[in-house]
């Protein structure tokens, strides 16, 4: 993992913008081009080692991961406090803030390009073997020219090695797939998969679609909008840790899909559902869900540049408001 040491003369911080346990965010710039850039600095002294052994594969993943629709890792550098420091591209929105404010209008094809470029970003990483894990709208960045980008790989893990245990509590509750909710520790990139199909389901409802309170109340209001696993749709599901009794709901027909989503196409409704079987064997790949008709029917994408956005610490609005 190399690390730059003279990374502090080289950057500003110039504004804090979040804080959590573990780690503070500011909005800088970079020195000598005054390009603006944000910086992840990791309190290492929170932990008894020195470091969490998730930064370390924060940045090990996104110096590998180059991608338009992937987050840009522009630098590393330790700052004298011995925390280490992030230096990301600066990406003034989130898919979120714009999910929740209602004076921004979306049209179909705008979902249908963020849907796009999520796909994108989030097949680069399975190419390169990463698990995000953490995938919800606010990990979604907006850049000033349109493309989105996925962000936050703080819970993200490499995979490949079939025998190898992974812990279900990953992704935040909402977007957390079923056999995750079951205490799976096998598990595929198809939990990122149905993360986007949840995050696709959002965009259209404009509200979160599977809003659990906790871990249980989460299990049932997944089943309760899409049915309860039983053995015939999903083999073996009675095996995992956390499949007990459960109060057994029927699953949506199609008309009570349709008017759910009464906004989507039936090839968007075709792609969702794909997305979000109970089952992950039984779950759309990402090549499929690439090459898949909704994203050719009538209309077509927006172009990147003339989506909706909000331009927090900038200024910049681009907004399609109401009227």
């Amino acid at each position: 993992m190399p690390v730059s040491t003279p990374g502090v003369q080289n950057y500003s911080k110039d504004k804090k913008v979040g804080e959590g346990t573990y780690a503070v965010v500011y909005v800088g710039k970079q020195i000598h081009s005054n390009r603006r850039i944000a910086i992840k600095e990791i309190k290492t002294g929170l932990f008894k080692d020195g470091l969490d052994m998730s930064a370390i594969r924060e940045v090990k993943y996104l110096q590998e991961l180059r991608h338009i629709n992937v987050i840009e890792l522009i630098d590393v550098f330790m700052s004298q406090d011995n925390n280490l420091n992030l230096v990301l591209e600066f990406l003034p929105c989130d898919l979120e803030v714009l999910i929740k404010d209602q004076s921004v209008v979306f049209k179909s094809a705008d979902i249908k390009l963020w849907l796009l470029m999520t796909l994108r970003g989030l097949h680069h990483c399975h190419r390169n073997f990463i698990l995000h894990r953490d995938l919800k709208p606010n990990n979604l960045l907006l850049a000033p020219d349109g493309q989105l980008k996925i962000a936050d790989f703080g819970l993200a893990r490499a995979f490949g090695n079939a025998n190898e245990d992974f812990t279900p509590k990953v992704v935040t509750r909402w977007y957390r797939a079923p056999e995750l909710l079951f205490g799976s520790k096998h598990y595929t990139g198809a939990v990122d998969m149905w993360a986007v199909g949840i995050i696709f389901a959002e965009l259209m409802l404009r509200t979160p679609y599977l809003p659990g309170k906790d871990d249980l109340d989460q299990l049932d209001v997944t089943f309760k909008a899409l049915g309860t696993p039983t053995e015939q749709i999903w083999p073996n599901v009675s095996s995992l840790p956390m499949y007990n009794a459960l109060r057994v709901y029927p699953p949506p027909s199609r008309q009570e899909l349709r008017n759910r989503f009464s906004a989507a196409t039936e090839k968007a409704l075709d792609l969702m559902i794909s997305m979000t079987q109970l089952d992950p064997a039984r779950r759309c790949d990402l090549n499929l869900a690439l090459m898949h008709e909704y994203f050719t029917e009538s209309p077509l994408a927006t172009e990147p540049e003339d989506l909706p956005t909000i331009g927090k610490d900038t200024g910049e609005d681009k907004r399609r408001k109401v009227g």
